[in-house]
C-alpha cells in the first residue's frame, strides 16, 4: 500500500489531487492496484471498507491516462488556452459513466456513516473526477486561485486559498522544506567563500620585494 508520503491530498481538488500521483518523488504514485485502492479512498471518491473487487491493472491504466490529461489540462490553461481536442476528451470522460451515488447508513454504534449502494465501477469513478475537473476549469473564481508550484523542478498545481495568496509552494513541508535547506546551503556556500577571501591578505613583505624589482 502506497504510504502517507507517497499520497497527496492537499492540492484543493480531487483532480488536481490525482494530477500530484506524479511529477515529483517518487515520480510514480499509482504504481498498482493497491496505491489506486489508496487514493480512491484518502480522496474522498469511495468510503473506507468499500468492495473493490473489480480494481485491477486497466484501472489504473485508464485513472493514469484521465490524470495526464488533467495536468495537460490545468497546465495549458496556467499558460494559456487547452486545446479543444482535450477539453472533448474530458467531456466525453465526465459523460462517460455515472458517479457513484453515496448515502447516509446507520452504523451498529447509531452513528451515521457514508456508503455507496454496491460496488463502484472504474467508469462511474472516472466521470467523478472528469466532473470536478470541468467544474475547477469553468470556475473563474477556482481558476483565479490556481498556482504553479515554485519549487525546483516541481510540476505539480494546487488551489491557493491562503490568506493573501501567498502561498508558493505545494507544501511547505515537502518542496517548501527542500527550499529552506537549498536557500541555507547557497547562504553557508557564500560566508565560506566570503570568509575564504577575507583570510587571503597581502603577503608579509610583498610590497618591499615589489619595490625592489
Amino acid at each position: 500500500m502506497a504510504t502517507p508520503c507517497d499520497l497527496r491530498f492537499d492540492c484543493g481538488r480531487i483532480c488536481l489531487d490525482l494530477a500530484a500521483t506524479t511529477g515529483g518523488a517518487p515520480a510514480e504514485r499509482l504504481t498498482g492496484p493497491d496505491q489506486l485502492r489508496a487514493w480512491l479512498t484518502g480522496a474522498g471518491l469511495v468510503p473506507r471498507g468499500t468492495p473493490l473487487d473489480g480494481l485491477d491493472a486497466a484501472w489504473v491504466g485508464r485513472f493514469r491516462a484521465l490524470r495526464e490529461l488533467v495536468r495537460r489540462l490545468v497546465h495549458d490553461e496556467l499558460r494559456g488556452r487547452a486545446s479543444d481536442a482535450d477539453l472533448a476528451l474530458l467531456n466525453s470522460a465526465a459523460a462517460s459513466g455515472q458517479p457513484p451515488a453515496p448515502r447516509a447508513v446507520r452504523t451498529a454504534d447509531g452513528t451515521l456513516a457514508r456508503a455507496l449502494p454496491g460496488p463502484p465501477d472504474c467508469a462511474g469513478l472516472l466521470a467523478a473526477v472528469a466532473r470536478d475537473a470541468v467544474g475547477l476549469l469553468t470556475d473563474e473564481a477556482a481558476r483565479a486561485q490556481l498556482r504553479q508550484c515554485a519549487g525546483e523542478s516541481c510540476t505539480l498545481v494546487y488551489l491557493d486559498t491562503s490568506r493573501g495568496r501567498r502561498r508558493r509552494w505545494c507544501s511547505s513541508e515537502v518542496c517548501g522544506n527542500r527550499e529552506r535547506v537549498a536557500r541555507h546551503r547557497r547562504r553557508t556556500t557564500v560566508r565560506r567563500e566570503q570568509n575564504g577571501s577575507a583570510g587571503q591578505g597581502p603577503v608579509p613583505g610583498a610590497e618591499k620585494y615589489s619595490a625592489e624589482l
